[in-house]
Order: structure tokens, then sequence, then C-alpha cells
């Protein structure tokens, strides 16, 4: 959980000096970070990074479209929703491996410098051995068959630097491609948040849509409860929230985290993301626009979807025809607009 020690060495050709200083090795990466490091013990900060993970990788991604993310076709609008591993940790470990010295968070805290810095490719290459692991975890986690997904092709240069047409069905076998990832251990995998009591939720306070300066909450209607099992296995509940825009002026790292019946108590900032509440977090990377000064860039327009069922279950709500859903600003709210939060199905 820190950043390998061979891309501190400053003689190394792995060494980038526009990375955070705080965050050298032997410092514990925080998978929920928000612009802020948390001040708790370290054996604190592990079990909270064990946690995201279960939820990004197993209970909030039981379906493809979940884990992967949403199609997108020509002609489509850009981000139609990121898979759930897509905003935590990926996002997060780019703004948290940037450096704030930096007027933009250079290197890898802004997505136009982060391929700079050489630890992109490692952080990218264990995101694609996340995907392999995944594929793993239960039967029904497969790739798309989508051909649109399968015959996607994107053009690279070869040894003699001439371009080739690669698709993506040609890249799903990585024994075709003649690599493998080291088995090492998922001390994630059965680090589901412990079910506890829940008290009574947080009333709802506000009314949607509404920029997130502040914590909106608002009653959302389950259409379906008490669902068996097997009712469960085939089809996940996805909490919606829909309409998400950050303003145009965007070259700011944005997160807020999305808690489901929050305990009228309140939950600690420094932990929330890995309680049993949280259905998950929008973590938005900068990205760094030069645009034509007569054509200015509208904002950025999507949508996140989180897999709740074993969330339901922990929190007790499984029989509630509604609950409360919290969506709590953790670093560049006021940017952020949520025009609709509901509840869906994905087979």
């Amino acid at each position: 959980m820190t950043l390998p020690a061979i891309y501190a060495n400053r003689s190394s050709p792995l060494y980038d000096e526009r990375r955070n200083p705080a965050h050298q090795p032997p410092v514990l990466v925080d998978l929920d970070f928000s612009g802020t490091d948390p001040n708790i013990p370290r054996d604190q900060q592990i079990d909270m990074n064990l946690k995201i993970m279960y939820r990004e990788m197993i209970s909030a991604a039981k379906k493809t479209e979940l884990f992967l993310g949403q199609p997108y076709r020509a002609g489509d609008e850009p981000d139609p929703g990121a898979g759930s591993f897509e905003n935590v940790p990926h996002g997060t470990v780019h703004f948290w491996t940037g450096d704030p010295r930096q007027p933009n968070g250079e290197d890898m805290g802004n997505f136009y410098s982060s391929a700079r810095d050489p630890v992109f490719f490692a952080h990218h290459g264990n995101v694609d051995r996340l995907w392999r692991v995944w594929r793993g975890l239960r039967p029904g986690n497969t790739d798309f068959a989508d051909p649109d997904w399968l015959d996607a092709a994107f053009l690279f240069y070869d040894e003699d630097a001439r371009p080739v047409r690669v698709r993506v069905r040609d890249c799903l076998d990585t024994a075709a491609l003649r690599y493998t990832y080291q088995d090492v251990g998922l001390p994630w995998i059965n680090a589901r948040p412990a079910q506890t009591s829940a008290g009574t939720p947080a009333p709802a306070a506000g009314s949607l849509p509404a920029t997130l300066d502040k914590t909106v909450r608002v009653t959302v209607t389950r259409p379906r409860v008490s669902r068996t099992r097997k009712e469960k296995d085939e089809e996940e509940e996805v909490l919606v929230v829909e309409g998400i825009e950050i303003a145009e002026h965007f070259n700011r790292f944005v997160k807020f985290d999305v808690l489901v019946n929050e305990p009228e108590s309140g939950v600690d900032a420094t932990s929330a993301a890995a309680t049993m509440y949280c259905a998950g977090s929008i973590a938005h990377t900068p990205h760094m626009i030069r645009h034509d000064k007569e054509k200015e860039k509208g904002p950025v327009k999507t949508v996140a979807r989180f897999g709740v069922c074993d969330l339901m279950d922990d929190i007790g709500a499984d029989g509630d025809k509604t609950v409360v859903v919290s969506l709590v600003p953790r670093c560049g709210g006021e940017l952020v607009t949520v025009r609709g939060v509901s509840i869906g199905y994905v087979k």
C-alpha cells in the first residue's frame, strides 16, 4: 500500500520530481484521498483501504457494466458512466500521487500530464491486473460480448514506427499476448464492512437539482423490496446518480461520497467511505483543456451507478420502500450539480 521504493530512487529513470513529497514511501496510500491526509493510525488506514477495495471489486461491481462502465458509441455524449473502479481507487491514486506544489497537480494529478510520470504505467498495469482478478471472482464476471466493444480499434506504432490497428478483442487474452501477472494475495476479499445496528437515518434535507456546496439528502423510492436471494443474484439493485455536471472551469479534483441511510448521529468523515452506508464515490481527475477562446467548453456531464444489494442487506433496509441518499461533498463540491437520484436494476 505504498509507492514502490524503486520509483522513489532519485538516481533512477523511474523517479519523477513532480510527485507529492508527503506521500513518499513508507507512507501508506489513502484510497479515499480527498486532498487532505487523514490523521489516523496506520492500522485504521489499512482497514479502510481493504474495505474500499472490497466494495469497488465485489459488492458494488457484480455486473459487467457496473465494473467496466457503460457503453460509449460514436455519437453518444461523452462520459456515459464509469465503472466502479474508475473513480476509486483509480482516480484517487492519481490525485494522491500528483504534486500539489505544481499549478495543476502535475504530473499524475492531471489527465494531460499524468503519463509523464513513469508510475503511470505501473498504476494502469495494476488496473488491468485487477480487471483480470475481477473476472475470476465469480462465474458471471465476464467481458462484454457486444461486437461494438470487441471490434473497437485503436492505432499504435510498432517497433518500426509503423501504425498498427489493434482491436479490443485482440487484447483480452493475456496468454495470447505472452504475459501474465504475478499471483499475489487478495487481502481485501473478505473485508466486507461489519453489519451493525444502523440506528435512525438522518432526515432528507433538500431537493434536486442541487449544487453540492453542502451535503444534500433526498428520499428515494425502491421499486422492489424484500427480494429473494435468487432474484438479487439475477438482477442487481443499482443506485443511479443522474445528471452530474462539473462546471466548465473544472481544472480541479472533484470528489463526493454517496451514502445510504446515513445515521442521524453521522459518520466520521475520515472513514465514511469505508462504512456499510457508503455506496461509492465519484472522483473526477482534473482535465486541463486548452481550447479555442471563441469556443468555450461546457460542463462535464456524467452518471454514476452503484450496486447496492449487499449494502441494503448490511444496513437492514432490504424491506424498506424508501431510503435516504446523502450526497456528501469532499473536494470541489461547489463545482458539482446533481439533477436526480433513482434506483434501477441490472441483469
